[in-house]
């Protein structure tokens, strides 16, 4: 269950079966809010509700079936669970065409009661996280938009851009592979006077005068970056240091180690760096802010996800704490990577298959299995699980791809919009 939404709202006209349902939630430590009609239960069900809802659906007056139309006007992603006791099919289906998130059978076991009411919190909690952060990124100033993170870290990290970004002319960005040099450079130029002014990105390395200047003047009145910074030939950062004095734009350095060393091996002139360092930003590793890894993997998978026009699976407790246990030396872009792996159903270590490496415990056709897997996957939730429609995408006889989808346990259902 995922920290922070537990609340159940109880819906049964029955006060016997209404005081046990919710006795079984609070010995499973949820929280459970109790009403014996629609009526009473009409003032929680709102858009912001921090929970689920459980109903009967043979109740006097207003039933559940009224409930669920209700709260689908409320919010069309409030899970609302159905319960009865007529055993009635036909009454399962409508339940769950009208949107029901699942549809039980009075009696129900305790342990199948829990399961989907955590199955149906777990959902909700990715719902209104994800439209926190979008309310994030709609309001404030960029770095609070396009910087995640609740660590100290984060917060030091956001203020240090907003002070660079009213500065000046120069400055550096560094940080380890994968964390995100280029992007942090994006946000201080987004932050600054200049951020109506063009900002354009180019690798330093193999970068003549000539080529500078153009680009120089092109980004008059906005921002440069220059990644790796170290491996701009020499002439050229005699170059950039004429153009700090000429000024016009700003220059942002961007690398991912310590520019001392550069400096000393000769790589760098010092006059450059000493100009650029006045002003530098240091991103942290993951491995500082193990906090902030539940926060960006969320973010990402909800990214990948609507890439892949597939509903975002469920993140459990477990899984964001074997996250957090993890060093990830790759950073922002590795949890990214892990994030994709994870909505497409690909095993962690499936990145690795291109090294050679793959899964230590598997042979090739596991590996060939879950990459034909993931594909299938990635297929229909393009496709608004139009299995058709996949099965032309990918260049297979429907026959095939029928095939493989009962094979592979995979109904193009799930991945309906």
């Amino acid at each position: 269950m995922s920290v922070g939404i537990n609340r159940v709202l109880v819906v049964d006209d029955d006060s016997a079966v209404r005081e046990a349902l919710g006795q079984t939630l609070e010995l499973s430590d949820f929280d459970p809010i109790t009403a014996g009609s629609f009526v009473e239960a009409k003032d929680w069900i709102t858009a912001g509700f921090e929970g689920v809802i459980l109903s009967d659906i043979r109740m006097p007056g207003r039933d559940g079936f009224h409930l669920l139309e209700y709260a689908a006007r409320q919010d069309a992603d409030l899970p609302v669970i159905l319960l009865t006791g007529e055993g009635d099919i036909p009454m399962a289906v409508r339940a769950m065409t009208l949107g029901a998130f699942s549809f039980l059978e009075k009696p129900c076991s305790p342990a199948d009661l829990i399961a989907v009411v955590n199955r149906a919190l777990s959902t909700r909690a990715l719902v209104l996280e994800n439209r926190r952060m979008k309310a994030q990124l709609e309001a404030g100033d960029p770095a609070a938009r396009l910087i995640f993170g609740v660590s100290p870290q984060s917060d030091a990290l956001r203020a240090q851009v907003r002070t660079a970004a009213r500065a000046g002319t120069g400055m550096l960005v560094s940080g380890a592979p994968g964390s995100g040099v280029s992007k942090v450079a994006e946000v201080v130029h987004l932050c600054s006077p200049r951020a109506k002014g063009p900002f354009r990105k180019r690798a330093a390395s193999g970068l003549s005068r000539a080529e500078f200047d153009t680009l120089w003047e092109s980004c008059t009145g906005g921002t440069l970056f220059l990644d790796h910074i170290e491996a701009l030939p020499e002439d050229t950062q005699m170059a950039c240091l004429d153009a700090l004095e000429q000024g016009g734009a700003a220059l942002i350095g961007g690398s991912t180690e310590a520019l001392e060393h550069a400096v000393h091996d000769g790589r760098l002139s010092g006059d450059l760096f000493w100009r650029l360092e006045v002003f530098s930003i240091r991103i942290p590793s993951l491995a500082e802010r193990p906090e902030d890894i539940p926060v960006l993997f969320r973010h990402y998978v909800a990214q990948a996800a609507e890439q892949s026009g597939i509903q975002p699976p469920e993140i459990s407790e477990s899984h964001l704490a074997a996250l957090m246990a993890q060093d990830w030396p790759g950073n922002a872009r590795s949890l990214m990577s892990a994030a994709m792996r994870f909505v497409l159903g690909m095993p962690q270590g499936m990145a690795d298959l291109a090294g050679g490496q793959g899964d230590a415990g598997l042979g090739l056709a596991e590996q060939m299995a879950q990459v034909e897997r993931a594909l299938l996957i990635a297929a229909l939730g393009r496709q608004n699980g139009r299995a058709s429609e996949a099965a032309k995408v990918l260049k297979l006889p429907r026959k095939t791809f029928y095939d493989k989808l009962a094979r592979y346990g995979i109904r193009p259902e799930d991945y309906r919009r």
